[in-house]
């Protein structure tokens, strides 16, 4: 049967694997070697140099490729379409790198704050893009935020921290429509000459969740820090694609920017997605159990999260998410098949003193970054994660004082439940 045609609890496991050739191993093999041997100059098993060719790399790579929907042959590409890098801002380096210098990125206004900061800070500079930020909720901000040099469009739903959802089929069908499809360069390196590019950073749904490929996107972005590798021990990030000239390109800036994720975590994060979907099934469980409860609680102003229908884009996410089945059900099919994510936001009743009494008074929730791993954090973007987003951006988003972002683990949910009530109690 053809991988295409496996439901995702199957793919985790098996979608671009093989037992090892010469032991049958079952897990890839962490392969060190940073040079492999040539019978003549040239000639090769089709492994040369580690940066460009890993066979633990390829595995991950292949995996998270078929979890988002490539239809890329082996025989095309290695990695059938998937790329791993060193970080997500790596990933998203990489993908930056393929629009010339001047070109126009339209990008969420919500996005994390370290995606924020590359565009502004490092690519203003370094490659003279022009980025304007605008809240695609609202179809028709982005359709008067395109012009005629716009060659990316960035978007991350759910979106960082405010949990915004953007329709992601809609956006696909308005860009393609005032857009070509990108068109680029001389091979092997020419950028974006024309058209527009579709990129969205699904690491808040994972592939569990959202599948934007089959939505009409170009490439999904993840960082595999979050919930592909689930266990806060790795530092990754990966690129998907189904088109094979984006992939070429992809591949080649890979290989001669060099942010390549290395063997060891590669094969971190490929253990870690032997479980995602079993641990996507406990996210989206749990959280929409709290988030149920947070919307009920006297201390807390109110609640942000996709499976409310307090959610003002609930309908969206319901959609696209979720699909037919119901909330953490198995029968979504094309945009998802699983729930609400495991990330939750709310404004807590009190300033920046009552926030962080709550925030030190919690404990099974670990006042950390990041997210998306087993075990529960929690954090205070405007000081956190967010913190590097200008302060009147921060404002016209709702980033306040006393904003909390919750990332539900695995635990028993009445356990958390219980952790932040005593949180309350000190407010």
């Amino acid at each position: 049967m053809p991988e295409s045609h496996f439901h995702p609890d199957t793919l985790v496991i098996h979608a671009g694997q093989r037992p090892e050739p010469v032991t049958g191993a079952v897990m890839p093999p962490i392969f060190t070697s940073s040079t492999y041997a040539q019978k003549s100059p040239g000639e090769h098993t089709g492994f040369e140099y580690s940066r460009s060719h890993n066979p633990t790399r390829y595995a991950l790579e292949r995996m998270v490729a078929l979890l988002e929907g490539s239809t890329i042959a082996e025989s095309d590409d290695p990695s059938r379409g998937g790329y791993a890098f060193a970080s997500g801002l790596a990933a998203m380096d990489c993908v930056l790198e393929l629009l010339n210098a001047g070109d126009e990125v339209v990008c969420m206004d919500d996005v994390y704050g370290g995606s924020n900061r590359q565009l502004r800070m490092v690519k203003a500079r370094s490659q003279g893009l022009k980025e304007k930020f605008v809240d695609m909720t609202d179809l028709s901000k982005l359709e008067s935020a395109l012009t005629p040099r716009t060659r990316l469009v960035w978007i991350e739903t759910p979106t960082n921290p405010m949990l915004k959802i953007v329709d992601l089929a809609a956006i696909a069908k308005l860009v393609h429509g005032r857009c070509a499809p990108a068109k680029f360069g001389p091979a092997p390196n020419g950028g974006i000459a024309d058209g527009c590019l579709l990129v969205c950073d699904n690491t808040f749904a994972s592939p569990i969740n959202q599948r934007p490929l089959s939505l009409g996107f170009d490439v999904a972005m993840h960082s595999a820090t979050k919930y592909l590798g689930g266990h806060s021990d790795v530092v990754g990030g990966l690129l998907a694609t189904a088109d094979l000239e984006i992939a070429r390109r992809i591949r080649y800036h890979q290989n001669a920017v060099g942010a390549v994720m290395g063997a060891f975590d590669a094969y971190l994060v490929l253990r870690g997605i032997k479980t995602l979907a079993l641990r996507m099934e406990r996210h989206n469980q749990s959280a929409l159990k709290i988030a149920r409860w947070l919307e009920t609680h006297p201390k807390v102003d109110s609640v942000i999260y996709p499976g409310l229908p307090s959610h003002p884009q609930h309908a969206i996410a319901r959609k696209q998410m979720v699909g037919p089945g119901g909330e953490g059900g198995k029968g979504g099919t094309v945009g998802g098949r699983g729930g609400f994510g495991g990330m939750i936001t709310f404004y807590l009743k009190g300033d920046l003193a009552a926030s962080r009494r709550f925030l030190e008074r919690v404990h099974l929730f670990t006042l950390a970054e990041s997210l998306g791993g087993v075990e529960s954090l929690i954090e205070h973007p405007a000081i956190m994660t967010h913190a590097s987003v200008p302060a009147a951006q921060r404002d016209e988003l709702g980033i306040a004082d006393n904003l909390i972002r919750l990332s539900v683990g695995i635990e028993d949910a009445d356990d958390l439940i219980a952790d932040l009530e005593h949180g309350f109690a000190g407010v």
